[in-house]
């Protein structure tokens, strides 16, 4: 199973964002790509197996540069998927509906909850994210937290299989200083990007607005430099637990649909 990429769907026409994107990495990767739907209750009765089989079937179809296989399961989909994950994938890929889509008990308000459950590194892509995407840059801000080696290693595997520019991002507000932990993870990011030959660049980029969070800045940098991905860790640094979760939702559900590579 190895380089395989998990691609969990609802079978929604969002969800196909998703899966084209599996496609495209695990075409990098040469790896394969494992297809998995949660049922529904609507699903186990009547036609819905069939149903779903069916839909199944055209997402399936959509996978053309890699092996591919289907899976079903019933239960909770977060426990399900969870679940699946530790059984020796290489990635999670999947779409995520936006915080007011019509099935954001799908991947939607959920989708945080569902990335920092998981066992693997998750790239969540949007109905609107781009394709073709090259991942020709991937802007990674500095994170405050104390393990980053996962969010290290997954911006390395992706960066080597697009010979990917990673922009290792801090935004400088004046009057504050940045952590001890903060310039210590930066110093590790870009010893680690140089020690496995990942083309890099180091962006300190003064605050021109006032802003709590992080979101906004990283999102306006990563639109102006057209990046093909922004990566974060997927749980709350010390540095901005009060406001994280909002922060990381607007990330994910960003209006541009820049994919987002999370770990933990």
């Amino acid at each position: 199973m190895m380089n395989d990429i998990l691609c969990p769907t609802d079978l929604t026409d969002t969800a196909m964002r998703g899966v084209l994107y599996a496609d495209v990495i695990a075409a990098r990767l040469h790896g394969s790509v494992s297809l998995l739907h949660v049922m529904g209750k609507h699903e186990l009765k009547g036609d819905g197996r069939t149903n779903a089989k069916m839909r199944m079937d055209h997402h399936a179809s959509l996978i053309k540069h890699a092996p591919v296989s289907r899976h079903f399961r019933e239960g909770d989909f977060i426990h399900e998927i969870a679940m699946e994950s530790r059984t020796g994938h290489a990635l999670m890929v999947c779409a995520t509906h936006g915080p007011h889509g019509l099935r954001q008990s799908l991947f939607g308000s959920d989708i945080l909850t569902l990335v920092r459950k998981v066992a693997v590194a998750s790239l969540v892509v949007q109905e609107q994210s781009p394709l073709p995407n090259v991942f020709s840059t991937i802007v990674l801000p500095v994170a405050g937290h104390d393990g980053i080696d996962g969010l290290l290693s997954a911006v390395t595997r992706l960066a080597l299989a697009f010979d990917s520019e990673v922009h290792v991002y801090q935004v400088m507000r004046p009057g504050e200083t940045p952590s001890d932990q903060l310039l210590g993870n930066k110093r590790r990011m870009l010893d680690h990007l140089a020690q496995a030959s990942v083309r890099h660049i180091e962006v300190n980029e003064p605050s021109t607005a006032f802003s709590v969070g992080f979101a906004a800045p990283t999102i306006a940098y990563s639109e102006r430099v057209g990046a093909g991905c922004i990566a974060i860790m997927s749980v709350a640094s010390d540095d901005y637990r009060y406001i994280a979760d909002a922060e990381k939702e607007r990330l994910l559900t960003n209006g541009t649909g820049i994919p987002v590579l999370c770990a933990h």
